[in-house]
């Protein structure tokens, strides 16, 4: 954990929302769609797979737990929860409220459109929004 450091991409694209046992919780900065990111504070880990086994069901009950967080603030049409790594291989896994009339229904998120930033007290807010939600679960 000592040398855990997070891809210069994700930094300049999320805010903090906060810290759990295994993940790094981000807020996504795209103000079209509630989307959070978990990273495991590991270093050199590229595949879910990559993750010790104690880990590995870590990341997967903190991410169901960022889904029930989701689905109880949000109430999606739909969570699409995807670990990618195609543009940045570092492991993090997307968690994202989608809605049946949301500028990218039924397509993938970063197929439509600009990201739209939050103004910043807004992507506090809504950081401080998941964040409280987490707490709760």
């Amino acid at each position: 954990m000592i040398d855990f450091a997070l891809d210069s991409r994700l930094e300049a694209d999320t805010y903090l929302i906060g810290e759990l046992i295994l993940n790094r919780v981000l807020l996504m900065d795209d103000a079209r769609f509630p989307w959070v990111i978990l990273v495991p504070k590991r270093a050199n880990i590229r595949e879910i797979i990559d993750l010790e086994l104690r880990d590995r069901a870590m990341f997967y009950r903190e991410t169901e737990s960022v889904m029930e967080a989701m689905k109880c603030l949000f109430s999606p049409t739909k969570l699409n929860v995807a670990a990618l790594g195609n543009m940045v291989p570092q492991l993090h896994m997307h968690v994202i409220a989608r809605f049946d009339d949301d500028q990218a229904w039924p397509k993938p998120v970063w197929s439509v459109g600009e990201r739209m930033p939050y103004a910043p007290d807004a992507a506090e807010a809504r950081a401080k929004q998941i964040s409280i939600e987490l707490g709760r679960l």
